[in-house]
């Protein structure tokens, strides 16, 4: 025995296989050894295969750890996180010789989990392969926040499956699967799969190397993820930088292009020089225009664009195009596109404070220039340069147009001066208020404000008038003696501007600056009256609404109105001596019955035909209808009332004297 047992040692010491120690107990049984000893030698050998195992386990988890060591200084360089999850899962499956390993990352917003690396897989399983979250290992796992492995996956009923998953392990042909759980600081990250394509066993020691593997892996897709948080952030500082550089560029071209023009406008070069070079600094074509629409300076900067044209050969925008473009840009303050002609055009305003002194078009001819921010700043800049211009070729231009506002302001108030100082400020600001001018009040409905503003100074300086602006109602002050005409062509022109319902009543005329202010107010009531008779976008003036108009008035004409409404039969009955209005009067009396106002008058009833058919001669087709015939018969009403009363002064003059 004493034999066997130095000989075991000797088959340790050299580190010999299992079956070397087994052949001590055949060769003991060979040569006839006692039932004891053999016991004895089998005892011992026993223990030798035990000592053997266990230098084995050591030795395993020696390699297993130098292996892992290998592995963190491996996670330590620099990789993106695609990359280091290939790294991880070769690692994983290459530590315990297993057939393949792949690795999923949360998506909880999807509530999946994608497979985003994958090591040994034959085709079942790609990246980017949807992992559900509803079953398999990886759910165990998750829940148990530790390490779970199936020696037969498919076989194994301890644990709810997937179908999906189920699927992809019976395609790869696997058997053993571990799930564990990658996470950081308590946040999960994914999970980490290895598997085998034999029924196996994990050990303890197995388990454990994978889940140094998973903590280290964690460590590092976590400073991956930060990594490339750094590089994006680092990234676009470096973008940001670049575009403060190119601003601060820019702004350094734009402020010495600004102080050139400048410089030009105080050196009194005049308008043409000050466009010419605004035109080369935008290398395009520039326009300008005064608030009547008239070109005051321009085109200039033409060139020729690829086609051998100039720009100032290129058809321009129409005028209700230019007129729209610019009341934009003066309601925004700001360069705005204009028409599209292949040409690239853009309207800028000139305004001081709210007046509008006119605009600049620019025109260029490549298409990505409108687009180029700089370029719309320098325009911008170049037309506050231009109205800086125009202000000192005639200085009074803005305070001259504040003024106007503030005088027709305080004309429609009321609250005026003494008339030598009305007078004399009428004569500055070159206003006949003794000529007839009518009171146009418009109200916006729909549309914007803003542009509205910009309309009413542009109009007010074609026409020659007045404009005042009070919250959503447009007051203009126009030369005429017709306030219905007036009221249609601003409905019409501010319509089509706003693109939007404007209501609008007008009245007039007015001489004087006293009558202004009751025109004004007749014309408010004509827009409440119209706005309730026909609804928001109603046009009238007062003569339009007829006698409701002459109520509406704060002095009312009765002569006009019954002139309007049956004069011509008046100054017939004068000149010819006939009864037409007598025969009218009857006619109305006896409910419009030809019949029956001949028995009233004592005529034949053909009389009384051939007089209405007179009458419909000097009154026009339609003075028998509603409307008309209210309108005839009040003034028939209000001329005999009048001759009653005329009768009756007539004859106290007579009895006093």
């Amino acid at each position: 025995m004493a034999n066997e047992a130095f000989e075991l040692l000797e088959l340790l010491q050299k580190e010999s296989p299992p079956h070397a120690l087994q052949d001590l107990v055949h060769r003991a049984r060979a040569n006839g050894a006692s039932k004891s000893e053999l016991a004895r030698i089998s005892r011992a050998v026993d223990l030798s295969l035990g000592i053997h195992a266990l230098f084995a386990r050591r030795q395993q988890r020696e390699t297993g750890l130098a292996t892992l060591v290998d592995t963190a200084r491996d996670l330590t360089l620099p990789y993106d996180v695609d990359a280091l999850l290939k790294v991880i899962t070769r690692r994983a499956r290459l530590l315990l010789g297993l057939d393949m390993s792949w690795v999923s990352i949360d998506d909880h917003d999807a509530h999946r989990s994608r497979v985003r690396a994958a090591d040994g897989h034959a085709s079942a399983l790609t990246v980017g392969f949807s992992v559900p979250l509803t079953g398999g290992v990886g759910r165990r796992a998750t829940e148990g926040s530790a390490p779970f492995w199936s020696a037969d996956y498919l076989t194994d009923d301890s644990f709810t499956h997937s179908e999906v998953i189920d699927d992809v392990v019976r395609a790869e042909g696997l058997h053993a699967v571990m799930a564990i759980p990658l996470q950081h600081q308590g946040s999960a990250l994914g999970i980490l799969y290895v598997a085998d394509r034999r029924v196996r066993h994990f050990t303890p020691d197995e388990v454990s190397l994978m889940s140094s593997l998973v903590d280290l892996a964690a460590v590092a897709i976590e400073k991956a993820r930060l990594l490339e948080e750094t590089r994006h952030q680092v990234g676009a500082l470096e973008r940001n930088t670049s575009r403060a550089q190119d601003c601060s560029i820019a702004v350094h071209e734009l402020s010495k292009t600004h102080g050139l023009l400048l410089d030009l406008v105080l050196r009194g070069s005049g308008l043409a020089a000050l466009v010419t070079e605004a035109a080369q600094a935008l290398d395009g074509t520039l326009l300008v225009r005064d608030a009547a629409g008239r070109v005051l300076s321009g085109p200039v900067g033409a060139r020729p664009d690829n086609t051998g044209h100039t720009a100032d050969q290129a058809p321009g925008p129409d005028e209700r195009e230019l007129t729209i473009a610019s009341l934009e840009a003066h309601a925004k303050g700001r360069p705005v596109p204009c028409g599209d002609h292949g040409e690239h055009r853009w309207v800028a305003p000139l305004r001081a404070g709210d007046d509008a002194l006119g605009c600049v078009e620019f025109a260029c001819a490549d298409p990505s220039d409108p687009a180029d921010d700089r370029r719309l700043q320098l325009l911008a800049l170049a037309s506050q340069v231009i109205t800086v211009a125009l202000l000192m070729q005639d200085g009074a231009a803005a305070p001259q147009g504040q003024l106007r506002d503030e005088f027709f302001r305080g004309l429609l108030k009321g609250s005026l001066p003494p008339p030598e100082q009305v007078a004399e400020q009428a004569r500055r600001l070159d206003i006949d208020l003794e000529a007839p001018h009518v009171v146009v009040v418009a109200r916006v409905e729909k549309g914007s404000r803003g542009r509205a503003t910009a309309w009413a100074s542009s109009y007010a300086h074609r026409h020659h008038g007045l404009k005042h602006v009070e919250g959503d109602h447009v007051v203009v002050l126009l030369p005429g003696t017709e306030p219905g005409t007036a009221a249609r062509a601003v409905s019409k022109e501010l319509t089509e501007v706003l693109g939007g319902l404007v209501s609008v009543g007008s009245a007039g005329p007015a001489r004087g600056p006293v009558e202004i202010a009751c025109v004004h107010r007749e014309a408010r009531r004509c827009l409440d009256a119209v706005t309730r008779i026909k609804g928001p976008g109603g046009t009238a003036s007062t003569d339009d609404l007829g006698f409701l108009g002459l109520l509406l008035s704060e002095q009312p004409d009765v002569d006009a109105f019954i002139s309007s409404a049956i004069g011509p039969v008046l100054d017939y009955d004068d000149q010819q001596y006939t009864v037409l209005v007598p025969t009218l009067e009857a006619y109305f009396a006896s409910a419009s019955s030809p019949s029956r106002a001949a028995e009233v008058l004592h005529v034949h009833p053909n009389t009384v035909s051939r007089r209405l058919e007179r009458i419909t001669e000097l009154l026009g087709e339609g003075w028998q209808k509603p409307s008309r015939a209210l309108q005839v018969q009040l003034a028939l009403q209000l001329q005999r009332t009048r001759v009653s009363l005329n009768r009756g002064l007539e004859q106290a003059r007579q009895a006093t004297g």
